[in-house]
């Protein structure tokens, strides 16, 4: 099993604590997708992290939207 540091986080995005919100959103992403995780011997989160870590997935910040 392969270890993520929050160094190898950071590396791609600003903190570790987003780092992860985003990994977590890539690997929901990942799930949606039918048969994507026939033949596949690690986890959702494991494969995010390491597409996240190596800078395989790019993402942008938007303004969060206020309710009035």
């Amino acid at each position: 099993m392969q270890v993520f540091t929050p160094d190898d986080v950071t590396t791609i995005s600003s903190n570790k604590y987003l780092g992860v919100l985003i990994a977590a959103k890539y690997a929901r992403t990942l799930n949606e997708f039918p048969g994507a995780s026939i033949g596949r011997e690690k986890k959702m989160t494991t494969s995010a992290l390491e597409a996240l870590s190596d800078g395989d997935v790019e993402y942008r910040l938007t303004a969060r939207k206020r309710g009035g």
